[in-house]
Formats: C-alpha cells, sequence, structure tokens
C-alpha cells in the first residue's frame, strides 16, 4: 500500500508498504477521509529528534474508512459493524495516513445512520475538546479567552459558551480564523495581529482579566501570551500540542498570579470514547455546523502540500481534508 512516512524532521516522504495483517480484537481498515490538525505539524516538526523516522502512516490521525476485514474475536464483546461498514478509527499513534489501517477494535465507533461523511469525521476533534472541557471550572457568568481559532479554537468558542460563559473572546494572528468566531460562539474577537491583546481584553472587560484562558494554539508566544490575559487566582488549560520540548516562560507573573494550569491531552484514552461519541450525535442531528470549517480538499497524492499549507494558515485554510479515494 501507499503511505506517508516521517522520515526525519520536517521530511515527509511517500513509501510503500505492507498492508497490515489482520490480528484478533483488530480491524482492517481501507481510508476514505482525512483530515488534519496542529498536532499532525507538531509531528511533523516537534517531535523529539530520537522520534524520526517515524513509522509508515504518520502522520495522520482524523480518519474514516470502510472495514475491510474483522479480526477474530477471544471472547470479547462482538463489533457492531461488519464488512464494507464506514467507520471512524481513533489513531492515537498517527498512523492513518496511508490506504489501510489496522485498528484495535476499541478504537472503531460505529456511524451514525445519518449525516455526511466528511462531517462526521471532524467528531474526532470536537471530541477531544469535549473531552478537555471536562477539566474546566464552572463557567456560568465567567470570561473565557481562547487563544487560536483553527477548528479546535472554535469548537472551544461552542463549548464553552454553552457552558455559561458570559463573554468568550476569540484571539488568533489570521483574520479569516476570526471571522467565524462568532458563528462558533464568540462575543468578540481580536485580531493579535493588529492589536494589543491584553489592551483590548481590558477595554472589553473595564479593565479586568479572563476568568480563563484556553491555549488552543500550542506556542511559546501563545502560552506567554495566556499568562498575560490570565486574572489573578484565574484557570489555565493548556491544549494545543506543544510546537517544542522545552519552553521560555514568564514564570514570575505564573507565579504571582497564583494561577491554576491545566494540561490536557489522550482523549483517545477515555472510556468507551464517550466523547467523540456525544460529538458524533452533535454532528449527526445537526446541533453543530461543521461545514464552514471545512475550507481545503487535497487528493492523497496532494498530501505534502496540505501539510504546509496546515503548517502557514494562509489562503483562508481552517480545517482541511484529504481524500483518499473518490
Amino acid at each position: 500500500m501507499k503511505a506517508v512516512q516521517l522520515v526525519a524532521r520536517g521530511k515527509a516522504e511517500f513509501v510503500e508498504t505492507a498492508v497490515p495483517e489482520i490480528k484478533p480484537e483488530h480491524t482492517l481498515i481501507r481510508t476514505h477521509r482525512l483530515s488534519l490538525c496542529g498536532s499532525d505539524i507538531a509531528w511533523l516538526h516537534y517531535l523529539p529528534e530520537d522520534r524520526y523516522p517515524c513509522a509508515p502512516g504518520s502522520t495522520g490521525h482524523e480518519m474514516i474508512g470502510f472495514v475491510e476485514k474483522i479480526g477474530e474475536s477471544k471472547g470479547g464483546e462482538l463489533p457492531s459493524y461488519k464488512v464494507g461498514d464506514m467507520v471512524l478509527a481513533i489513531v492515537p499513534d498517527h498512523g492513518a495516513m496511508a490506504d489501510y489501517y489496522l485498528a484495535p477494535n476499541k478504537n472503531v465507533l460505529t456511524l451514525p445512520g445519518k449525516g455526511d461523511p466528511e462531517h462526521l469525521l471532524q467528531a474526532q476533534q470536537l471530541g477531544t475538546v469535549i473531552f478537555a472541557c471536562q477539566q474546566l471550572p464552572n463557567l456560568i457568568g465567567q470570561t473565557v479567552v481562547i487563544i487560536g481559532q483553527g477548528s479546535a479554537g472554535q469548537w472551544f468558542n461552542t463549548m464553552t459558551s454553552r457552558m455559561g460563559a458570559h463573554r468568550v473572546i476569540a484571539i488568533d494572528l489570521q483574520a479569516h480564523r476570526l471571522m467565524l468566531s462568532t458563528q462558533y460562539g464568540a462575543t468578540h474577537t481580536i485580531h493579535n495581529k493588529e492589536a494589543d491583546a491584553l489592551k483590548t481584553l481590558q477595554e472589553i472587560t473595564d479593565g479586568e482579566l479572563a476568568d480563563v484562558v484556553i491555549d488552543a494554539a500550542g506556542e511559546v508566544d501563545s502560552a506567554n501570551l495566556a499568562i498575560s490575559l490570565v486574572k489573578h487566582s484565574g484557570f489555565m488549560l493548556q491544549f494545543g500540542v506543544p510546537r517544542a520540548k522545552v519552553f521560555p516562560i514568564n514564570y514570575y507573573d505564573m507565579f504571582i498570579k497564583c494561577v491554576t494550569l491545566k494540561s490536557i491531552v489522550h482523549a483517545s484514552r477515555e472510556k468507551d470514547h464517550l466523547s467523540t461519541q456525544i460529538a458524533l450525535r452533535m454532528i449527526a442531528d445537526g446541533d453543530v455546523d461543521v461545514a464552514p470549517l471545512i475550507t481545503h480538499r487535497f487528493n492523497f497524492d496532494e498530501v505534502l502540500q496540505a501539510y504546509a499549507l496546515q503548517d502557514t494558515r494562509d489562503e483562508g485554510a481552517v480545517k482541511i481534508v484529504i481524500e483518499m479515494d473518490n
């Protein structure tokens, strides 16, 4: 089969490799669609040096596809899907940028009987945001700042507004992403390429800072911006995958503000993938509108160009879909 492989930092190549052999309690999936997110760029450029080269199939983890084979059961619960069904796979090893992917049955989710498959694919990322929101404090009446307005940041706008936040303030360097933010729940936006984020926040809040700041970008600058925007005894959630192993942090300001800091990752380990199941229902029921987020589509043969666009975030890019077949 054809696959992408990260062979060195910043370098991905197409390779030919064997189709995974079926194993007990596993499902072989023929990949149909993938979408990219910031964590794919983190894998491409920012993993520790000893992680390269990665295995074939890296980097891709938001995927849907068709069941090709189902391994024998060893007494466990039989899958709810059958050969030929379209499914969503949870891919913690980022190994799905390939014609086929072998997933443990526990990581294969049956799709609802309704909804556009490309839209349902976005349940993977929405699910990670729902999972992360379980770590937030009570947001009723609070001011929440969300740094980074890619697809994850947009979903944080939606979820925090539904959790009762009084103000949801979206911050991004890209003006085109902020144009979506109010549609997804933000009450205010700050284009911090053109405006001073701290000064603008104070203007919005009559001199107050944010009760909660969510860093959905994972940059050194965004982490330090979060520290500057959170109020004394406020709460910071680090969600964006870090773009470096070691960050120079304004630790003094974080210390004297008595900030509560929480990082969150590993939604793929959640029992029964309940957050992703919730996301699938929300999308299938039309409770959220995925369509405006999907801005670009590339064929599998063009995935290296897609990675570059995901990295620069130019050309109006928000969510990029990779088409494995037509």
